[in-house]
């Protein structure tokens, strides 16, 4: 069990933006021990949380919880948040009896703005909260995290279309660990690969925004006229992303193990003062070898051995004995 010695002194996020580089790269190692910790006797969700440890960090020296709202999406990726929030002396409990939830919960913290566990419900809940933000003249900013997995589904992309219309700041945060509980398949983790692969087109874009803004008079001028026109020659200068299309303005790909680096594209999108997504790359499983080998097996973990790995009990989970029940059943009914 370690010390803790940056960990337990975090009672909100305040005590976050206070630290400097070194602690808080400090501060990630201890989070992901603290995470290995408890699931290896709790089991839970290990290799998405891993995932996820800078750029909750990050998030949390940015913005200004609870003020500001975060929805999660998947809920499961959110043990961090819930350590930088003043739970860690409650951490031991996750997923107990009477302890604390494994998704965020209204009932639990005042930092958990949305009952969410899956998926794809984040960019509608959180257009919600920021609407009513509007309608009540409440300036604070919403976000919503979001899962590669997750943006396959149908309820986000109606949400985008429908969100893409705002005038005013609303921040999505993609997060590109390129798996759902395993590997993704299908058209948009292909297009999502096609974007990591090549962003030599964000570059120009943010070369000949950065050209034009030093033109005196005139160059912010003419930045804000091309960026809203639909002409070729926006169409050579900008290569539009897919959340461009959608009206979002785009930030990335952004490596999402390097807390400056995410920092600055969360900085930047609060400054925009229209719909904007942050597309951040992140590895499921970072930082513990077993959980970067097999990701999908350390999605949903019972108790396990830290030095090894390996499962202590051969209980496989819920979905795993609920699935043998139903196979169990079917086999009696087609019996009959």
């Amino acid at each position: 069990m370690g010390e803790y010695q940056l960990l337990s002194k975090i009672k909100s996020p305040d005590d976050v933006k206070k630290l400097d580089e070194k602690e808080l790269n400090s501060l990630c190692d201890e989070i992901r021990e603290k995470l290995i910790e408890v699931v290896s006797v709790n089991g839970g969700h290990l290799s998405p949380n891993l995932g996820v440890v800078e750029l909750t960090v990050a998030m949390h020296r940015t913005f200004n919880f609870p003020k500001d709202s975060i929805v999660w999406d998947v809920g499961h990726q959110s043990y961090t948040h819930k350590l930088l929030t003043g739970r860690f002396d409650s951490f031991d409990t996750l997923r107990t009896k009477d302890g604390i939830s494994g998704f965020p919960k209204k009932e639990e913290s005042p930092y958990d703005d949305f009952n969410t566990g899956h998926s794809s419900t984040s960019i509608s809940a959180a257009f919600g909260i920021a609407n009513a933000k509007a309608m009540r003249g409440d300036n604070s900013h919403t976000i919503a995290v979001i899962g590669d997995g997750s943006l396959t589904g149908g309820l986000a992309f109606e949400a985008m279309n429908n969100a893409g219309r705002f005038n005013k700041n609303f921040i999505v945060v993609l997060n590109d660990n390129k798996m759902s509980i395993s590997k993704n398949v299908g058209a948009i983790p292909r297009y999502l690969t096609t974007v990591r692969i090549r962003p030599w087109y964000i570059r120009v874009k943010r070369n000949t925004e950065r050209v034009l803004s030093k033109i005196p008079l005139i160059g912010r001028l003419m930045k804000a006229i091309l960026r809203r026109s639909k002409s070729r020659i926006k169409n050579l200068i900008y290569k539009n992303t897919l959340f461009d299309c959608f009206g979002f303005t785009y930030f990335g790909p952004i490596d999402g193990h390097n807390i400056e680096e995410l920092e600055n594209a969360l900085l930047a999108a609060k400054k925009n003062n229209s719909p904007a997504l942050i597309h951040v790359v992140t590895k499921k499983g970072k930082g513990y070898q077993p959980a970067e080998n097999k990701p999908g097996e350390f999605h949903g973990i019972g108790q396990f051995d830290i030095d090894s790995g390996e499962p202590i009990s051969s209980h496989k989970g819920f979905s795993a004995e609920f699935g043998r029940a139903l196979c169990g059943f079917a086999d009696k009914k087609s019996a009959l």
